[in-house]
């Protein structure tokens, strides 16, 4: 029996990617209109470029950016930058459709819930926050709290732990099959695939369950 549902947070229940391209144009096109003389189409690859390199959770890719421009950083271009960054992110931070219902099904249910993310803890409980889902996960175990990203075993036990229960009696749900499945699975749990946050194409998850809607999840925690 499924006691506890552990969810991935970005692509699983909000649309990370579409959020960040968007908040990263609207940033993009700020510098250039505060003084940033490079096409948008360079400034893109630039950035690109230092999120391959720092991870896609780095904070400071705008200094970055103009710092390697300018040699220094002038901050009308940055403080341009980063506030319609922000502006862009939070009109466009929005979960998937059917997670709000379906998280509080869970929970008139009986279920535990809990987040498991490779993001750094400020930016995911801001994100929990900023979308009212806070008041849905008293755990969220993040990068900050273990030091190690998934598949690591290490965030998975840190989960079942805080949520009390075995491994056999928690259901991973995520987007990632390399980090959240392989993981999940290293340890014990029952997973499924988020196939509506999938951004990769792809094809063999190798999940218990796959979920086409979030919605989905209500046929197997029963």
């Amino acid at each position: 029996m499924i006691k506890a549902v552990v969810f991935d947070l970005d692509n699983t229940l909000v649309d990370f990617m579409s959020m960040k391209r968007r908040a990263i144009d609207a940033a993009i096109d700020a510098m250039v209109d505060a003084g940033l003389e490079l096409q948008p189409a360079e400034i893109r690859e630039r950035i690109d470029a230092i999120y391959k390199e720092r991870g896609i959770e780095y904070q400071q890719v705008f200094d970055d950016l103009i710092y390697n421009i300018f040699q220094k950083i002038d901050h009308r271009v940055l403080a341009s930058g980063i506030i319609a960054y922000r502006r862009a992110r939070e009109a466009a931070l929005k979960p998937y459709p059917h997670v709000t219902a379906t998280l509080m099904e869970l929970i008139r249910r009986g279920s535990k819930l809990a987040v498991l993310t490779d993001a750094p803890s400020r930016e995911a409980w801001l994100r929990l926050c900023y979308i009212n889902f806070h008041h849905f996960f008293s755990v969220a175990v993040t990068f900050d709290d273990t030091g190690e990203r998934k598949p690591s075993q290490k965030p998975f036990k840190m989960a079942l732990e805080r949520l009390a229960v075995r491994p056999e009696e928690a259901l991973m749900v995520g987007d990632w099959p390399e980090r959240d499945v392989v993981g999940a699975k290293s340890v014990g749990m029952k997973t499924a695939f988020a196939r509506y946050g999938d951004t990769f194409g792809t094809k063999d998850h190798g999940a218990d369950h796959e979920l086409k809607d979030i919605s989905d999840l209500l046929h197997i925690v029963l």
